[in-house]
This record gives C-alpha cells, structure tokens and sequence, in this order.
C-alpha cells in the first residue's frame, strides 16, 4: 500500500452490527498489551506503537480476523492497548479477558465520547448491568474513517 495514494485504507471496514447492543462472555480471549502516551485522553505516539509491533504480529501469523484493538484509557497521560492474537507471543506482554462483556456501536466525531459514556452506562443498567471496567474500540484511524465516510467506536465493557 502506498501512503500517499488517497484510495488506499489501512483499516478494514468496520460492520457494526455484530458488536451493537450485545452481550457475550470470553473465556481467556488472549490479547497482547502495549503502552500509549496520551496527552488529555489524546494519544501521542499510537502510531509508531502499531508500527513496531504489527510486524511482529505478522511474523509470528498471528493477527485475529477482528483485528480488535482495545483502548483502556488508564490516565489522562497513558493508555494500554491491548490487541486480540490468536496466540501467546513471546516476547510481548500476553494478557488474557476473561468475563461478561456488553458492547454498543456509536458513529461519531470522538468529541462525543462523553456523551456516548453516559448513553452506555444508562443503557447497561437498564439491562441489569453494572459496568466494571472499560474499553474503547476505535474501529479505524481517522484517514480511513474519512475515506468510509463512517467513524465507528465500540464501547465494550466487562459487566456483572
């Protein structure tokens, strides 16, 4: 792919449907984590975290058919990603989820974050849901949002 040709992408195309308004459970669903400087919830070097461990990913063949990036927005100044793997890879930080998770899709600018927050946790607990910990999942970068014409983000959270 070539970085300049304004028809090339570099996320897939994000089907919403699967991940809105559902409920599933994971039993040791394996990702690796990587750390992410942000700057106010903004992330300062996503980019050149992805460029060194994609391919190690690929090295090892081990990129999910999802390629689920989750964010868990640890601080004001950090985040941990954590990248769904079909294997443990050595080497890297191997984590494994494990829980009831419920998922919603929003479509939006990411200055809706807040609001989408609130919308989710109104509608987990009118399902009987206690959010216990979350996670975002930014289903492309903003080049490949813009040639979609779509900017889906995934709130996934372990609930009891």
């Amino acid at each position: 792919m070539k970085e300049n040709d304004e028809n090339s992408t570099c996320c897939p195309p994000f089907n919403p449907d699967p991940w809105d308004d559902k409920m599933f459970e994971w039993n040791e669903k394996l990702f690796i984590r990587k750390k992410v400087k942000t700057f106010f919830f903004m992330p300062l070097n996503f980019g050149s975290v992805m460029s060194k461990v994609i391919p190690i990913l690929e090295a090892h063949g081990n990129c999910t058919k999802e390629t689920m990036c989750l964010s868990d927005h640890t601080s004001r100044w950090n985040m941990d990603i954590l990248l769904s793997v079909n294997s443990e890879i050595p080497g890297l930080e191997n984590v494994k989820l494990n829980g009831k998770f419920y998922s919603r899709v929003y479509e939006g600018n990411f200055n809706k974050t807040g609001e989408w927050c609130k919308h989710f946790e109104n509608e987990a607990s009118k399902k009987g849901f206690a959010v216990k910990k979350w996670y975002m999942w930014y289903t492309t970068c903003p080049k490949c949002a813009k040639k979609y014409g779509k900017n889906y983000v995934v709130i996934i959270a372990e609930v009891n």
